[in-house]
This record gives structure tokens, sequence and C-alpha cells, in this order.
């Protein structure tokens, strides 16, 4: 638990000094300590507590683990908002993941029972918010997948994504000004 909260203090630049206490705070750290209940009760056999105790972690902070996800060292939800890792997902040491992060599968056609069909998450990396990485798919140590991308396929170690950035746009409804009679 102290290596949590460790990550968390320096992953996050809004806690410092005193601030730090703030921590605890945190629902994605709230959430962590829960997964790691549930996922021990899952490993042993235990019938319906784990997946309670992820329901109700889920319904006081926001973020939904699944027990048999098999989730590394000193993870860092922040804000944690949103955030669904699926039952056969694997996370990888020191990873930083930020709010609306989806590591799921691709549906109940696809995807056979029994099977792997959760993302593989290396160590080191970055899950923007937003991110949504779906199917049996591998992310490399130290990739960062940015914010908004959609992840289908496996990423290389050390990649960067990046979704594409809004633009602007004329508006179809160009405004009318008053011209002067001057």
């Amino acid at each position: 638990m102290l290596e949590d909260i460790r990550a968390a203090c320096r992953r996050d630049p809004a806690l410092y000094g005193i601030r730090c206490v703030e921590v605890l705070l945190y629902p994605g750290l709230w959430a962590l300590w829960g997964h790691r209940v549930a996922h021990r009760l899952f490993r042993w056999g235990v019938p319906l507590l784990p997946r309670l105790i992820s329901q109700i972690m889920r319904n006081a902070t926001g973020v939904e683990i699944h027990p048999g996800a098999v989730v590394g060292r000193r993870l860092f939800i922040d804000h944690g908002a949103g955030v669904v890792i699926g039952e056969t997902a694997r996370i990888g040491d020191d990873v930083t993941m930020y709010h609306q992060v989806t590591l799921g599968g691709r549906g109940w056609r696809r995807d056979p029972k029994g099977a792997h069909r959760h993302p593989s998450v290396g160590d080191r990396v970055v899950l923007g918010v937003g991110a949504t990485v779906l199917g049996p798919v591998r992310i490399g140590d130290d990739a960062e997948i940015g914010a908004l991308c959609l992840v289908l396929s496996d990423v290389p170690a050390g990649a960067r994504l990046r979704a594409p950035t809004a633009e602007t746009v004329p508006s179809s409804h160009a405004r009318l000004t008053p011209t002067s009679p001057h």
C-alpha cells in the first residue's frame, strides 16, 4: 500500500508537500486496494465475493477492475472516473492510467469463453485520457498511448500513439456583421 501511495505522490504534480496526504482521497487508489483483495479471493476460487467486492468498489470509486485482471505493482490511476479493466487484462509495473481508459474485449461474438480476450500492458506504459485498448493486444514496455486513441493491434515497446487533434473549421452559419453606412 505504501508503494501505491508513493507512486501516486511521485506521478501526480498536484500532490506535493502537505498536500500529499490528499492521495488517500483518490478513487483510483481505493479501487486498486479493493481489487487486490478481490483478486486474491478470485485466485483462491471463492465464488461471488470477489465480484461483489469489485462492484462495491465500482460504485464507490467509478473504477471497474474485474477480479480476474492481473495488475502489477505501483499502478497509478489518476482521477479514475470511467476506468474499465477486463477479466483477462494484464497490467505491468509502474503503469499510469488516466480517466475513461478501457482495457476491454472485442465482444461476445469474437471472444470465446475462457480465452485471453483483453489487453496485456507492459511496464511503465502511460494510457492517456479516454484511451481504448480492445482485444488480446500487447502494449510494449514504455509505450505512450495518447488521449482518445483506439488501439486494436499490438504496440511496440517505446512507441507513442496520438489520436488526431481537433481542428477549427469555419462555421457554415457565418455571422453577418452589420456594415456601417459611413
